[in-house]
C-alpha cells in the first residue's frame, strides 16, 4: 500500500449483484486500487450481507487487493475465516473486539494486513491505542449498516486529529487513514487534505454514469 497517493476502494455494497463479476472488472479497469467488501452480520449492524464464500470467489477473479471490512459482533471468533477466504486487508471494529491487539497480531501473522474501524461516536483514543498494531485505521463517516447515507461532516476534523497524532508518534508513514461512508469528490478532497489516504466510495462510483470519471475525480483530490 502506498502512502504517496490517494487510493480508491469502490464498495461492492453498491454494485449490481446480478452482474457482480462484470462490475468488479469495470472498476478495476477504471483505476480502482482496492475492492471494498462490507461484511455485515445483522447483529453488530442491522443489515446482513456477505460471507467468506463470496470473498473467496472474488479473490479468484480480482486483479487488485481485497479490503474486507467486517461489521460483526464477534470479530475475534470469525476473523480468520475471512483471512483464509482471501482478504488482503482485514478491518475489524474497535467496538466489537475483545482483544484488538491480539487479533491484529494474529491477522498479520497469517500474511494479511490488519486494520481497525471506529464508528462516528467512538473516541479517537481507541485508534491511538490500536495504531502501533495495525496498518489501517478506518474512520466511519456514516453510522454503519447501510449504503447511500449522508456524510457526517465532523469526520474531517477527526481525520485531521488522527493524522497529526500519527505523525507525532512516528506512525504517519506506516499507518494509513481510511474513510468510509457518503464520500464524493468534494468531501473526498477535504478528507485527503486532512490526512486520509484510502477513500471508500460505493454509490458515488457504482451509481455513476461514468465510473472512470468518478474514480479519476477521487484520485485527483489534493
Amino acid at each position: 500500500m502506498s502512502k504517496s497517493k490517494v487510493m480508491v476502494a469502490p464498495s461492492i455494497l453498491s454494485a449490481n449483484y446480478l452482474s457482480l463479476g462484470e462490475d468488479l472488472k469495470a472498476v478495476e479497469g477504471a483505476g480502482a486500487d482496492l475492492h471494498h467488501i462490507d461484511v455485515m452480520d445483522g447483529h453488530f449492524v442491522p443489515n446482513l450481507t456477505f460471507g467468506p464464500p463470496l470473498i473467496k470467489a472474488i479473490k479468484k477473479i480480482s486483479s487488485i487487493p481485497l479490503d474486507v471490512h467486517i461489521m460483526v459482533s464477534n470479530p475475534d471468533d470469525v476473523a480468520m475465516s475471512y483471512v483464509e477466504a482471501g482478504a488482503d486487508i482485514l478491518v475489524f471494529h474497535a467496538e466489537a473486539t475483545k482483544h484488538g491487539q491480539r487479533l491484529a497480531e494474529t491477522i498479520r501473522a497469517k500474511g494479511t494486513r490488519p486494520g481497525v474501524a471506529l464508528n462516528p461516536g467512538t473516541p479517537l483514543e481507541c485508534a491511538f491505542a490500536m495504531a502501533p498494531h495495525v496498518d489501517v485505521i478506518m474512520l466511519m463517516s456514516v453510522n454503519p449498516g447501510f449504503g447511500g447515507q449522508s456524510f457526517i461532516e465532523d469526520t474531517v476534523s477527526r481525520v485531521e486529529t488522527l493524522g497529526k497524532w500519527l505523525l507525532e508518534h512516528r506512525l504517519g508513514d506506516r499507518v494509513l487513514i481510511e474513510v468510509d461512508g457518503g464520500i464524493n469528490d468534494v468531501n473526498g478532497a477535504r478528507l485527503v487534505a486532512a490526512g486520509a489516504r484510502i477513500l471508500v466510495a460505493g454509490t458515488y462510483i457504482y451509481g455513476a454514469r461514468d465510473r472512470d470519471k468518478a474514480i479519476a475525480a477521487l484520485k485527483r483530490v489534493k
